[in-house]
């Protein structure tokens, strides 16, 4: 009836399902029934919506602890997150081989899920270790909060990895995280007093709530709007490089683009404000109490500021609030692992979404963006008032969001030739202004900044 396939509506049913789960979750005791509610759950999610597909997930987490208890601390930060890359890689190839440019649902999306996850462990238990030998460098003192004393039990560890709540849509969240939920210390202040639950009614359904809203903006852009021929997507031309809308003039084309790359991201914006109440109503997603008892908030499940996202004052905002845990985890594991290398930050990204020449053509591309903003940052916006309802912030806003849903069009698309020719229908305008404009911005002097001693 909605023009959906069964896996969709399977898919959309189990993420729904997570909330009456969650109120069971809430009215079982802390600590080992927990774990085994979630664990059990999460797999009755997988079969229910993916079929036998969860066995790579079983399967990989089983791997996955037993080398937490056999390598060394500082081999399993390298191992664990390589054997997971590459187990996730072999999924993305496999399905690419049988079934390539289709957008079908199998394990793949959940694999990218427990990535991050068993990625994370690996550097957690490496840190716990080398602070406590007094060996931790300074990478491992920023993640001190998320760092690992000991190995969680195998129940522990699949309670955590197939986590009910999170399976299907994220959010990634860290092991420490986790067990705060589960074991109730979420509750507890600094000093280890425990406080009385908060209210989850309002975090639980006000996300719930927008994730309706999303889908229907997604049903209705969405097919008003198609970025892929809604009869024959992996055969057919996209409809953004067709002759018929090349027909329009340019600024119709890019608002096209703009309407079409909106109901795609409601689709991601449906899932992940749908996943953060389910996390909520069991105080997944709580962050806890500070020393005086006075609640921290709720963004522990938050995976996306949409306003933030649609109406950005630069890339670096941009890239913040989409995908959020995402991109703690680059930040955490991969940028500040490496000592700030964007190249690898973007590489990991472009690897964890798979091999489509599309998704390179776009992390490959995004660098020249974020060095421009840079630039601009550096040498330019000091001249002008740092507000986003400034003619400079507005013009920024608009620029910033023109920019990335152009970047952004062969990671829709997939296929490299469908991605070249919506660049090239777009006159590749983008790539070639960001060039002239770190050319120009580099050759300019840095403003003075005053003398705060003087």
């Amino acid at each position: 009836m909605v023009g959906m396939d069964v896996e969709t509506v399977s898919y959309v049913l189990g993420m729904f399902l997570c909330y009456p789960l969650g109120v069971i979750m809430v009215a079982i005791p802390y600590g080992t029934m927990r774990h085994l509610f979630s664990f059990l759950l999460g797999a009755f999610l997988l079969q229910f919506t993916l079929g036998r597909q969860w066995i790579h997930q079983l399967l990989s987490s089983l791997v996955a602890y037993a080398m937490i208890l056999v390598l060394p601390r500082k081999t399993l930060k390298l191992a664990l997150p390589v054997f997971a890359m590459a187990y996730m890689c072999l999924g993305h190839l496999h399905r690419q081989y049988i079934n390539y440019l289709g957008w079908d649902l199998d394990f793949t999306g959940c694999q990218m899920v427990l990535t991050q996850k068993l990625y994370m462990i690996g550097f957690n238990l490496y840190d716990g270790e080398a602070l406590a030998k007094g060996k931790a460098d300074r990478a491992a003192e920023k993640c001190a909060k998320y760092a690992l004393k000991d190995a969680p039990g195998l129940l522990e560890f699949l309670g955590y990895t197939f986590c009910f709540s999170s399976i299907l849509a994220g959010p990634a969240t860290e092991y420490a995280t986790y067990r705060g939920a589960i074991e109730g210390t979420v509750f507890n202040t600094p000093d280890g007093k425990m406080q009385k639950p908060p209210s989850n009614i309002l975090p639980t359904l006000w996300p719930f709530v927008q994730s309706l809203v999303f889908m229907g903006c997604f049903l209705v852009i969405g097919g008003n709007f198609p970025m892929l021929d809604p009869a024959d997507p992996q055969r057919s031309p996209p409809p953004v490089i067709t002759d018929k809308l090349l027909e329009y003039v340019w600024p119709y084309r890019i608002f096209y683009c703009w309407c079409g790359l909106l109901g795609v991201r409601m689709k991601y914006y449906f899932g992940w404000k749908n996943a953060q109440g389910a996390c909520n109503i069991w105080y997944a997603g709580f962050d806890g109490f500070d020393e005086n008892g006075e609640e921290k908030g709720w963004t522990s499940a938050d995976n996306v500021d949409v306003l933030g996202f649609e109406i950005p004052p630069d890339i670096q905002t941009m890239t913040r609030k989409w995908n959020k845990k995402t991109s703690d985890w680059l930040s955490r594991y991969v940028y500040i692992r490496t000592g700030g290398n964007l190249v690898a930050v973007y590489s990991t990204s472009a690897f964890w979404h798979g091999f489509y020449p599309g998704y390179y053509m776009f992390f490959l591309s995004v660098p020249l963006l974020t060095f421009c903003d840079r630039l601009l940052k550096k040498k330019i916006s000091p001249m002008f008032g740092k507000s986003q309802f400034s003619a400079y912030g507005l013009v920024g806003t608009f620029v910033t969001v023109l920019a990335t849903n152009y970047m952004v069009l062969p990671f829709v698309l997939l296929a490299g030739t469908w991605g070249f020719s919506a660049w090239k229908s777009h006159y590749f305008f983008v790539h070639i202004a960001g060039t002239v404009m770190y050319g120009v911005l580099s050759s300019m002097p840095t403003p003075k900044t005053k003398d705060k001693t003087a």
